[in-house]
């Protein structure tokens, strides 16, 4: 049976722009990863409405799991919150729950709690919220879609919150052999093991050390002995 699917919605202008870069998509490909999730699709939108709802419908009619990075926090161009809700067609409004939580925190640092702060309780309608114990702000779930914040730090905690709610499937294995030789040199040989094991994923990733080419050969799936099986059948190959 094939592992179930999750694809990744990043939003925001700072990362089209240049000016940050992202790093929670590589760490949520290492997560899903380690629990038998495939990440399959991964997109970068700008802080619009259209582009998100857009990628929102695509996403969530197409795979298992969507997890979200980007634009929850208090200011105008944080608009992920309002454009869930509008893919899901149900209303916003600051929450209670989540409201109290923001309040107590800002309260014991003697903070000022507001109006801009209050719109990080704002939640869709249905929604459950995602546990941050870095800043308290929530994310939260609706249906098969988790709004979690950009900041990688927070990103993280609020994955660590929400994996163990998913369904995984049987983790994948991953193996590497260095040839040194170049891609045109192997690439026959490559797509006959590929062929012999359909169900195994053959990557080949070149380099260039000291003037001369090489190649990482990845070798992944969820069968270890059909992993190691590749992984000899290489070796025969390119160390002959």
């Amino acid at each position: 049976m094939p592992n179930p699917t999750a694809a990744m919605l990043v939003i925001g202008d700072e990362i089209l722009s240049g000016r940050t870069r992202d790093a929670n998509m590589h760490y949520l490909a290492q997560e899903l990863t380690k629990v038998g999730i495939n990440l399959c699709e991964v997109r970068i939108v700008s802080d619009t409405r259209d582009a998100i709802v857009s990628a929102l419908d695509a996403f969530r009619s197409s795979y298992g799991t969507v997890i979200t990075s980007g634009g929850i926090g208090p200011t105008h161009d944080d608009i992920t919150a309002d454009c869930v809700a509008a893919a899901f067609g149900v209303g916003i409004d600051v929450r209670e729950d989540a409201r109290a939580l923001l309040q107590a925190y800002y309260d014991s640092r003697e903070i000022e709690f507001n109006d801009a702060r209050k719109r990080m309780a704002r939640i869709p309608d249905g929604a459950t919220l995602i546990e941050n114990p870095v800043s308290i702000a929530p994310g939260f779930s609706i249906e098969n879609v988790h709004v979690m914040a950009g900041v990688p730090s927070v990103f993280q905690a609020m994955v660590a919150s929400v994996l163990p709610t998913l369904t995984g499937g049987a983790p994948v294995l991953s193996q590497t052999l260095r040839v040194e030789r170049g891609e045109g040199d192997i690439a026959g040989p490559l797509a006959i093991i590929a062929e012999e094991f359909p169900d195994i994923s053959i990557g080949s990733y070149p380099f260039q050390h000291n003037g001369a080419f090489g190649s990482n050969v990845v070798v992944r799936g969820s069968d270890g002995a059909q992993v190691d099986a590749v992984m000899k059948r290489l070796s025969d190959v390119f160390r002959a």
